[in-house]
């Protein structure tokens, strides 16, 4: 997994461009008025997005993709992803059966966006490629317990009944159709939403609906999403001076695989019953200037297991600046 991450590095150290929008995006049940561990308890992904020259690579990929053309590329993207995956009891050093495994995740991928302007819309597709690892290769035990000895929380005991080493290739797609209107001195944007993911990771079908109102929403896109759930590209132009906005989703996937829930692949592994229909709500907020954005998101998601004993909630930081 070390020369997987080392190589993804060396790739993107070689491509970088001049310019380019650099983002941080913890994502924590403790951003949440419910706190807590358990569930998708922790995450942090690093993105580093830009627009591709005429002869960047990522352009010879959209080539050989069905429904893309290289001329349409838009925006690209490499991301670095390391998620935590806990029961809600982390003290119990037995296997609790009745609660989702123990997973740690590191991925590696890369994005393709494109958006194309219409007479009073605009829609936007992107794709995300992602292979990586879950198990104890991911060294989510280690983050874990190291930082929860930092901070005096308790102690991850049942870490030994974590999902196996187990590579994971997965590709996910979303197409969004945007409308655009004004309420006062504001700017209004809505519109429908589709999506699919397949791997060995998930495997879904989904559709939602997302909602902006804010000031200058024509010098910035996208709205955050909370995985596995795929937001949508995150841009805004810098030298804008102030801008904000609010915003709010809802989501609903049917879930055909969940790697998270179901266990391992190949081995014999702890596993709950999944449950297929899964929902989100969300909402939040972003401030930005000249080269900085800041944007805070709250999530609420149905039970994703049977046994499951209540909904979860978890919030999302992100910071992003231009260079």
């Amino acid at each position: 997994m070390g020369c997987m991450v080392m190589g993804l590095a060396s790739l993107v150290s070689t491509q970088v461009v001049a310019s380019g929008l650099l983002t941080v995006k913890s994502e924590n049940d403790r951003y949440s008025h419910e706190g807590g561990d358990g569930h998708y308890t922790n995450g942090l992904e690093l993105t580093w997005s830009f627009a591709p020259d005429e002869d960047h690579w990522l352009r010879d990929v959209a080539a050989v993709l069905p429904g893309w053309e290289r001329e349409d590329l838009k925006g690209g993207a490499y991301r670095l992803i390391h998620q935590i995956y806990t029961p809600e009891d982390i003290r119990v050093p037995g296997l609790i059966a009745n609660d989702r495994p123990y997973a740690g995740l590191l991925m590696g991928g890369i994005s393709l966006f494109e958006h194309k302007l219409h007479a009073g819309w605009r829609e936007a597709r992107s794709l995300n490629l992602d292979v990586g690892m879950v198990g104890p290769a991911s060294g989510a035990e280690f983050v874990q317990r190291e930082f929860h000895a930092v901070i005096a929380a308790d102690k991850p005991r049942g870490w030994e009944h974590q999902l196996d080493n187990e590579p994971v290739v997965n590709a996910a797609y979303k197409h969004a159709w945007i409308g655009r209107s004004a309420l006062g001195a504001l700017d209004v944007e809505y519109g429908p939403r589709l999506g699919f993911s397949l791997g060995n990771l998930y495997t879904y079908a989904a559709s939602g609906l997302g909602l902006r109102v804010g000031s200058d929403l024509s010098s910035s896109f996208g709205i955050p999403a909370i995985s596995p759930a795929q937001g949508d590209w995150s841009y805004f132009q810098r030298g804008q001076g102030f801008n904000w906005q609010v915003f709010a989703s809802l989501e609903g996937r049917y879930m055909a695989h969940n790697l998270l829930l179901d266990g391992n692949t190949f081995e014999d592994s702890h596993s709950v019953g999944r449950v297929e229909w899964v929902g989100d709500a969300l909402v939040g907020a972003a401030w930005s200037w000249d080269r900085w954005q800041l944007t805070y998101a709250h999530a609420w998601r149905t039970d994703e297991f049977d046994s499951q004993d209540s909904h979860h909630a978890f919030g999302s930081l992100i910071l992003s600046r231009w260079f």
